[in-house]
């Protein structure tokens, strides 16, 4: 056992030890049932500017977190202080939050037999040695790299490189407790373009939990610098209806908002447009969409959720047709279902690719357009409706023919879902929604 393997060991037990305390204290003050969590984590982020250091930051943070039942009275505190007196303290506020909210039926831990009881091998700690020097050497070599794609490179927002790790202990009066150590490295880089008047940012990133698995940081401010310079000379479009390929790294943003729409919450209060659409076609059967939460090393998995409960692959679409919504014990027992183990969000969101690259895709597409960029927040899942300002190329007999901005492309949700004519086999696995690019058959392109 390394040196690191023996501290993360020893930090772990203190964890464990520090929860165990809280819950036998909620019981000492007189609560039905508890549960508790404790993280802590310590990090470095490095960032440079125009070939010269901004910011060294080493970051060190630990917190906790109390939820006491009475009955079906609920109260929660939380602290940054770990001292026995302010577990007391904590534990007492949220005692006494508790005593003064209303019974709530659906209130409680989940359900005992839901525990995770045989935790798999996830392999997500993977920490990186990595001293101030050189992430300042890799972050200035990627901004170099960058600057020097093309002449017209005349500004930088920075380069950034960064390493965190950290662990989580959580426990209950069930009896479980359950621990898991990660990690998670980045390497990024944002430069401008300028041409006449003509300005024009972009970036590009990576991250992982193991840095020998992160791409070359001069290769991630190469294609930052490309991005940035194939954008000069942006048009805006007339309005049209033209079908639209969403590149891997914006799709899934478009699957992010059908995980909102079929989650407990959403559905619980009426408030989604996939309402009552279990076992009901809502995308064409060409889309599988699977949660994998104990794939090693992958950014999103997890042995258990954020209640305890054992996460476990499922099938959430299958040809096309709901099969599963993302349920916490809660909303779970709202709608009379059983949770799903996704309370904290979904872990590992698979969407099945097909096997054409983005080049393909814009050769089945014909003419359209590429997004390179989503600008806001249009996005109501009450209704389904889709309005983003966009940026992107215009694409004619499956070539791009020049830069588009200041557009805005609109619809519908469930006619975008259902309008999917192809996935890419280019995976974006650098969150926790893995998708290739998305080819939609149609949609409002709002310009001129």
């Amino acid at each position: 056992m390394t040196e690191i393997e023996k501290l993360v060991d020893n930090a772990d037990a203190t964890m464990t030890a520090v929860v165990e305390d809280i819950l036998t204290e909620a019981t000492r003050q007189g609560a039905s049932s508890a549960c508790a969590s404790v993280g802590a984590g310590s990090g470095l982020s490095v960032d440079v500017r125009m070939g010269e250091l901004e910011t060294v930051e080493h970051h060190r943070s630990k917190s906790l977190g109390v939820t006491v039942y009475f009955g079906q009275r609920t109260g929660s505190a939380s602290s940054t202080d770990l001292t026995p007196e302010a577990l007391r303290e904590t534990v007492s506020a949220a005692c006494r939050i508790a005593k003064h909210t209303q019974e709530d039926d659906c209130a409680g831990l989940a359900d005992a037999h839901l525990m995770a009881t045989d935790l798999p091998t996830l392999d997500l700690y993977h920490p990186w040695a990595l001293q101030a020097e050189e992430a300042t050497s890799l972050a200035l070599a990627c901004e170099a790299a960058a600057r020097d794609v093309d002449k017209r490179i005349t500004n930088s927002d920075g380069a950034g490189v960064s390493t965190y790790q950290g662990s989580h202990v959580y426990g209950n009066t069930h009896g479980f407790i359950g621990s898991y150590t990660g990690t998670r490295h980045s390497v990024s880089c944002t430069v401008i373009a300028e041409q006449d008047e003509d300005k024009q940012r972009d970036y590009w990133f990576d991250t992982s939990r193991r840095a020998d698995q992160l791409e070359r940081a001069e290769n991630i401010g190469v294609q930052a610098g490309q991005r940035a310079v194939r954008r000069l000379g942006g048009r805006q479009l007339s309005t049209r209806n033209a079908p639209v390929v969403f590149p891997a790294d914006q799709a899934s943003r478009l699957f992010g908002s059908f995980v909102s729409a079929v989650r407990g919450s959403s559905l619980y209060r009426k408030a989604t447009f996939l309402l009552d659409q279990l076992g009901q076609p809502i995308f064409p059967d060409l889309v599988q969409i699977r949660e994998e939460p104990h794939i090693a090393g992958a950014l999103g998995s997890t042995p258990f959720d954020s209640e305890g409960v054992a996460t476990k692959a499922r099938d959430l679409v299958s040809d096309g047709v709901l099969r599963g919504y993302v349920l916490d014990s809660y909303s779970a027992r709202k709608l009379g279902m059983q949770t799903t183990g996704n309370a904290g969000g979904v872990h590992n969101l698979i969407v099945a690719p097909g096997d054409k690259t983005l080049d393909q895709l814009l050769t089945e597409m014909g003419t359209g357009l590429l997004i390179s960029e989503l600008i806001g927040m249009g996005v109501n899942i009450v209704t389904g409706d889709y309005s983003r300002g966009a940026a992107g190329f215009w694409v004619e007999n499956g070539e791009v023919q020049y830069p588009v901005e200041e557009i805005t492309i609109a619809g519908n949700l469930r006619d975008m879902f259902k309008g999917i004519q192809a996935i890419g086999a280019d995976v974006d696995m650098r969150s926790n929604i893995h998708t290739g690019s998305v080819l939609i058959d149609n949609m409002t392109i709002a310009g001129d």
